[in-house]
């Protein structure tokens, strides 16, 4: 057991010296150790003696990516105890044991069957142990060891994206950081130069750079513009091995492009702007645009635009379209071409956001002359007042003269001018204006109490002889119509008094006004007086109030209906009016019965004769009745005349007096137990007597036997002549028929069917065409019942 620890020891300690040796001979000349024995000669030929092991290996590494014929070795496993003989027997286990690693059971040789990547996998752990070859009885106890994957340089460096996109300002100082750029190597950093990289620029130069170790990329040249060049495009190296011939290397694209700065000012490509403008242009209307280029884009190229001097300043403006960045010249007052023929504009652009880092490259504006002629307009004749208002007293003459209008042309051209009233203002026609000079004259006479005021429209029209086109104008008059005291005033109501039988003297009983048409300069203040001839008048007074009203007095006392129960009092208004005008009124007063505190009891004079029997109201309840008791014996009496009565007094027992109406159509023509039709034959024509109910007859008529049908004769066609021939030679029959029912028509009838039934299909003669012209109301009936020619032309 004690040997077995020191053989154990014994592998451990020649393992790690090994391991030591090996990676320090990589690092010199990168040889492969190699262990024959228990002593090795040092690089120096010493000897190197080592204590007894009971596991020796000659080799821990093994080169990764080896294509050679055959299989490499990995090392080699013995033991003490094995004398050569062949009885110990060398087992290998552990990952990859079997399939990439292989054991010669006898010399203990391990080799490597596949090609191994280190990148894939850097290290595997084995186990040996010696074993007795026939028994598997183990000889030593078992021991672990690692075989490393040595590293060659077979990756590539690949960088993180195989296209980079970056912005930098235009103008950036030399060394400014644009973006850094990272790539990878898979190799193993630890061992060699293999994963150390080193950056380099390809293309781009001599505009941008890149730092050898961090990959970033900064400007290499000063004022790069970016109106002169905006996109750059830089290809980027990354090389493994420090940057060493036979290292690996990989690539990339940089897109570099530059970003805009406020670095140019607006410049007008041109020093003058002419434009022009008709002077019938409006305010608003656009008159020109100019545009200062600014090769800046984004906010750093936008431009304002104003206007700084000129003539023109109060007369136009300039406003900016910022889609387009041009400044808009717009009209801002009218003009006259005969006043101002052009207009001089003075226009400045300047930048709207300034980069105070490049204020020095400025004035970030420019200024430019804009000159606007103005063009002559076949303007409208203009009127001297914009409206006019005259004065005309009414019932003046037809001819006067009301006032005159005036229009002139305020073109060059100075056309003469001819006026006209637009009749639509003055459907009436009570002006009329002179053609050439614009006098306003009355047609007819005016009243002002009709209509006080007439407002008018006045046409002024150019009259051009090279063309038919004219300009014209309006203008509005209003005419007023001066009153004229010609009316005289009247009751302002249609005044009713009542004066009580048993008033006092001097008592007031109505109160009167008076209106006037007239003005009221020609109206109040109104006097109230009575006639001359009546102005002692025993039995009513007038006092007049001073305020346009007067008080109707009692005079005296006693007034009885009996004698007189209705007095006309006429009453004299004069207005105040130059000359005044005077009218007689009549005041209608009746006398009427009161009681002791003056309320009305009756104004009737036929009170006195009746106050011994019935009242007003019970006379007015007795009329009432004989009115209604009237009414309802003419209607009784109407009636009675329109009541139609059968003209044949038959027997009870008489079949059609028990024919019943029934809202039921009937089963049609084939119905033959719906209605008996020999019911029509009245039994007493068959003996030849036939009473009347209106005409008593004097002598009997007795019928020719030869005529009488048989009394159950079905022959309705013989049935009705025969009733047609007594009744045309019956001479106390009246001359209408007697009989009332029909059901058979006859032969060849005129009317054909009553039925309604049939309506619709059967064809007839008669001409409804005439209704064709009876207008749209009936035009529904021309439709069906038109002739047949418009009815197939329709369908």
């Amino acid at each position: 057991m004690k040997e077995d620890n020191c053989l154990h020891a014994a592998l451990i300690c020649l393992g790690m010296l090994y391991y030591s040796h090996a990676l320090t001979t990589e690092k010199l000349n990168h040889a492969r150790p190699s262990l024959h024995g228990h002593h090795e000669k040092g690089k120096e030929g010493q000897v190197l003696h080592r204590s007894k092991r009971g596991w020796v290996w000659n080799q821990f590494f093994v080169i990764e990516e080896y294509t050679g014929p055959d299989p490499v070795l990995v090392g080699r496993l013995h033991s003490d105890i094995d004398s050569g003989d062949g009885n110990i027997k060398y087992i290998l286990s552990g990952e990859g044991a079997g399939i990439i690693f292989v054991i010669d059971d006898k010399s203990g040789n391990i080799h490597a069957t596949k090609t191994l990547d280190r990148e894939e996998r850097a290290q595997y752990t084995l186990t040996a142990q010696a074993v007795d070859r026939n028994t598997n009885r183990p000889l030593e106890p078992p021991s672990e060891f690692i075989v490393k994957v040595q590293d060659i340089n077979d990756n590539p460096p690949e960088f993180l994206h195989e296209n980079y996109h970056a912005n930098v300002p235009e103008r950036s100082n030399v060394g400014t950081s644009v973006i850094q750029v990272t790539a990878s190597d898979a190799d193993d950093p630890t061992y060699g130069n293999s994963a150390k990289l080193v950056y380099s620029i390809l293309e781009g130069q001599p505009y941008f750079s890149v730092e050898a170790q961090t990959g970033i990329i900064r400007t290499a040249l000063p004022n790069m513009d970016r109106e002169a060049k905006e996109e750059y495009h830089v290809v980027i190296q990354a090389k493994d091995m420090g940057g060493h011939m036979g290292g690996l290397s990989g690539t990339t694209k940089v897109t570099i492009t530059l970003t805009d700065v406020n670095d140019n000012p607006p410049k007008f490509p041109q020093s003058v702007y002419q434009m022009s403008v008709s002077e019938a242009a409006v305010p608003g209307e656009e008159v020109g645009r100019v545009k200062a280029k600014d090769p800046d884009i984004g906010e750093n190229g936008l431009v304002a635009y104003s206007i700084i001097d000129g003539d023109g300043m109060d007369m136009f403006e300039i406003t900016t379209d910022y889609e387009t960045q041009e400044g808009v010249v717009k009209l801002k007052k009218l003009l006259d071409f005969e006043t101002k023929k052009s207009y001089s504009l003075k226009v400045e652009a300047a930048n709207v956001h300034i980069d105070p880092k490049f204020i020095s490259n400025g004035p970030f504006k420019d200024t430019v002359t804009v000159k606007i002629s103005v063009e002559d307009a076949d303007e409208p004749p203009v009127f001297l007042k914009p409206s006019y208002i005259f004065e005309v007293q009414e019932n003046a003459a037809s001819g006067t003269v009301v006032g005159k209008v005036h229009a002139k042309d305020p073109d060059a051209a100075n056309s003469a001018i001819r006026y006209s009233i637009d009749r639509h203002t003055d459907l009436e026609r009570y002006f009329i204006i002179n053609a050439e000079d614009g006098n306003i004259k009355t047609i007819k006479a005016l009243d002002r109490e009709e209509i006080a005021w007439h407002n008018i429209s006045v046409f002024a029209v150019e009259v051009h002889k090279q063309h038919q086109e004219h300009q014209e104008a309006k203008v509005p008059v209003a005419i007023k119509v001066v009153d004229v005291n010609d009316n005289a005033p009247k009751f302002a109501a249609a005044y009713e008094a009542f004066v009580c039988e048993n008033a006092r003297s001097n008592q007031q009983f109505i109160t009167i006004s008076a209106d006037d048409k007239d003005d009221s300069a020609n109206g109040p203040r109104f006097i109230f007086s009575l006639p001359p001839e009546i102005i002692h008048n025993p039995n009513f007074t007038l006092r007049d109030n001073r305020d346009n009203t007067a008080s109707v007095l009692v005079r005296r006392e006693g007034f009885s209906r009996q004698k007189q129960d209705l007095y006309l009092l006429p009453i004299v208004i004069s207005d105040g009016g130059i000359p005044p005008m005077s009218s007689t009124n009549t005041l209608t007063i009746r006398v009427c019965g009161c009681d002791s505190n003056g309320s009305l009891l009756s104004c009737n004079a036929e009170a006195y004769i009746l106050n011994a029997g019935l009242s007003t109201g019970a006379l007015i309840a007795i009329l009432a009745c004989i009115v209604i008791l009237l009414v309802i014996v003419v209607l009784f009496v109407t009636l009675k005349r329109q009541k139609k009565e059968p003209l044949i007094v038959f027997e009870e027992e008489d079949v059609r007096e028990n024919i019943i109406t029934y809202d039921d159509e009937g089963g049609g023509e084939e119905d033959t137990e719906a209605f008996d039709i020999a019911t029509l034959q009245n039994p007493d024509g068959i003996n030849g007597f036939i009473p009347r109910k209106d005409i008593k007859p004097e002598y009997q008529y007795m019928p020719r036997p030869g005529l009488r049908p048989a009394p159950n004769s079905v022959d309705v066609d013989d049935f009705i002549n025969t009733r047609i021939q007594e009744a045309d030679n019956d001479p106390t029959a009246p001359p209408y028929d007697s009989i009332q029912i029909y059901g058979y028509e006859g032969r060849g009838s005129v009317a054909g069917s009553l039925s309604s039934l049939e309506s619709a299909t059967t064809d007839s003669d008669l001409d409804y065409d005439y209704l064709q012209n009876w207008g749209p109301r009936f035009k529904k009936l021309a439709d069906l019942y038109g002739s047949k020619d418009t009815f197939d032309d329709d369908s």
